[in-house]
Formats: structure tokens, sequence, C-alpha cells
């Protein structure tokens, strides 16, 4: 494997990884309205995924990015297929989330196997930090989650449950610390960062 020199705009690539219904998505968009589009990118490796899924078999891209019955209709296949993907080329997904990115700061929204934490410490060690986002089973329930066997028993739900140490674990429950004060640790760093 080539390791390729970090874009010099790149200053911190912060990984954020956490079960269906966690809440990464929000706690990501939220970060980039704190920082901005321009100093801000959210990188979504399900996006290429389902991108490259939906060309292949001819679905609706729209509708498998949104978070109806469609998308969880494909969502066991498109997991296996994603899977042989990735065995095939472990950062395939990876490079084509952060193709063109051109800001200081990349949010990964949705790391959910040790490849892809591997693939951005490897590529980008001095800017990669990782967080989880965690919420107990009964607040997932109240945002919609149900299990489904196939999909949350799965390495694309479970890949990252244990033997990684993170820098940050955000607890997104409504008896933690509220998010901005769980925030302020990731955004001093993009401080120090000289992003802003």
């Amino acid at each position: 494997m080539t390791i390729c020199p970090a874009p010099l705009h790149l200053r911190l690539v912060l990984v954020f990884s956490g079960k269906r219904k966690s809440g990464k998505d929000f706690i990501t968009d939220r970060i980039q309205e704190r920082l901005g589009r321009g100093v801000c990118c959210v990188l979504r490796l399900s996006g290429p995924l389902k991108h490259q899924y939906a060309q292949e078999h001819g679905l609706d891209l729209d509708q498998l990015l949104g978070p109806g019955p469609y998308k969880e209709r494909y969502r066991g296949d498109m997991i296996c297929w994603g899977e042989s993907r990735r065995r095939q080329d472990p950062g395939f997904f990876c490079r084509l989330a952060t193709r063109g990115a051109l800001q200081p700061v990349w949010v990964v929204s949705d790391a959910r196997r040790l490849s892809d934490l591997t693939w951005f410490k490897s590529r980008f060690p001095q800017q990669t930090r990782t967080v989880r986002v965690q919420s107990s089973e009964e607040t997932r329930r109240q945002r919609g989650w149900s299990f489904t066997a196939g999909v949350d028993d799965a390495e694309s739900e479970c890949g990252l449950d244990s033997g990684v140490e993170f820098d940050w674990i955000i607890t997104n429950e409504v008896n933690a610390p509220s998010l901005e004060e769980q925030l302020q640790p990731i955004l001093k760093l993009v401080e120090e960062s000289a992003v802003l």
C-alpha cells in the first residue's frame, strides 16, 4: 500500500461511529453548522456505497439515501454487497467519500468497520481522531429503531463495538450532559488546529 501525504489544506479528520439511530448524523450536522460549510464538510461513507449499489442494481438513489422503508427493504443485500466490495478493496468507499473534499475539517459521519478507521488513521495519522456516539436501546427505539436480524447483528453495526479506543465518547441521551458540553473538547481541538 502506498501512503500518500495528506492534502495541505487538511487539518483535522473526525471519524464518528455508532449504532443505528444513535444520533450520529444529528451530531455531525451540528458540528458542521457550528463550524460552517467553508471550514467543515460531512463525509458519509454510506453515500458512495448507496450510489454505487443503486447504479449497479437499477434502484432509486434518493430513496436509498432517505430514512424510509425503501432503504430498509434493501439494507441486508446492500450490506452483503458492500462487504464483498470491501473484501476486494478495504478503502474503496473511503476514497470515494473523500474525493473532492477541500475543507480543512472532514467529519466522517458513519464509520462502521475497523477497516474504515484503519484507512483514515493510516492515510492521515496526524489529523485523524475518533468519536463514538452511544445511545441506549430504549432511546434508539423511541427514534424509530427496531432490531433487524442480519443487520443489527452484522459487522456493519457491531464491527466497532469492542477492541477500539475512541478519542471521545458522546452519550446522546436526554439524561446525559448536554451535547454542547460534550462537544467542547472536539471544538477546542478544531480551534487549536488553527482552522478558525
